[in-house]
């Protein structure tokens, strides 16, 4: 089996060759070990110290953000004939001597995506909120997968060759839980093993502002979550809306029944006639989502028929 090493990397210079010296030369299981760095417009060496350690580099000619590096890499991992990809980041806080333990569940066949969780391992620094951060994350997906997630947001991570034909990255902004949700979503199996986090030598490039990266994040869950399971937020929108209009209903009800008159309650009727009629608006919406989605899987099925002929070994 073939191991591609995916290393996304914006201007880190100084850490990346450190990253590929300690990727592990032999793995058991694994036959040829290749290390693809994904320059993402760096204004810096990065590209040129890759290629001083062996990597094979793909390079951006301007930054498009950690999603699209991630998911050129993975595509170009393809290429190269990977049986496994796995996914690192350039600023040396994974330890790659690791590596061997998220491929060993996949060579064995017990887990499409294997996920390295700092939580179950030893985090060496992390700033606080970083930590409460990640922590609430994970209990967000927790919930909306059923799947015990520790650390949903490493970039430390696994993928067989079957699992990367069949996930597509519509973020462009980072890809760790549209991932997961996209794996859930295809019923691919996913575990975690624990990994070691050293302390990074400088401020993250990737999360300058924890309350932009929040919102960003947020908002990449609820895009994704959306597009796996529309009919289900509508419905829950939808009959949320029409329980208000049927209590603002019952009061106005009550009353005509009493006294015969509407008049001291008609802006409770007329708010409860637009809450059902939006209501009822948004139940219709989240069918023809979903009726949406079931088109979009048939064309994601086609491309993933696609993709292994053209990627054919």
């Amino acid at each position: 089996m073939k191991l591609v090493v995916t290393i996304p990397a914006f201007n880190e210079e100084k850490t990346i060759g450190k990253v590929i010296q300690e990727i592990p030369q032999k793995i058991p299981g694994i036959t040829k070990i290749d290390v693809l760095v994904i320059d993402d417009g760096s204004s810096d060496s990065t590209s040129g110290v890759s290629r001083k350690f062996g990597a094979t580099v793909i390079r951006n000619t301007s930054n498009r953000g950690l999603a699209q590096a991630f998911s050129r890499g993975v595509a170009g991992a393809l290429e190269m004939g990977a049986d496994i990809i796995v996914n690192t980041d350039a600023d040396f806080q994974y330890n790659q001597a690791q590596i061997p333990l998220l491929v060993k569940p996949i060579v064995d066949g017990k887990s499409d995506i294997v996920l390295g969780s700092r939580f179950r391992g030893k985090i060496e620094h992390m700033p606080l909120h970083k930590k409460l951060g990640n922590q609430l994350v994970s209990l967000l997906m927790r919930t909306i997968t059923g799947i015990p997630l520790t650390d949903s947001q490493t970039g430390f991570r696994a993928f067989s060759r079957e699992a990367a034909l069949r996930i597509n990255i519509f973020s462009d902004y980072t890809y760790t839980q549209e991932t997961i949700l996209e794996a859930f979503d295809k019923k691919l199996s996913i575990l975690e093993v624990p990994v070691d986090f050293r302390k990074r030598d400088g401020p993250s490039r990737l999360i300058s502002n924890i309350f932009v990266y929040a919102k960003r994040v947020g908002l990449t869950i609820l895009s994704s979550y959306l597009n796996y399971r529309p009919l289900k937020v509508f419905s829950f929108v939808g009959a949320l809306m029409f329980l208000a209009g049927t209590m603002f209903g019952l009061r106005v009800l009550v009353h005509y029944i009493s006294t015969g008159l509407v008049s001291p309650y008609l802006p409770s009727a007329v708010l409860s006639a637009l809450l059902l009629i939006v209501g009822f608006q948004v139940v219709i919406i989240g069918l023809i989502a979903e009726i949406m989605k079931r088109s979009r899987k048939v064309q994601e099925e086609i491309l993933y028929y696609e993709r292994k002929n053209v990627l054919k070994k």
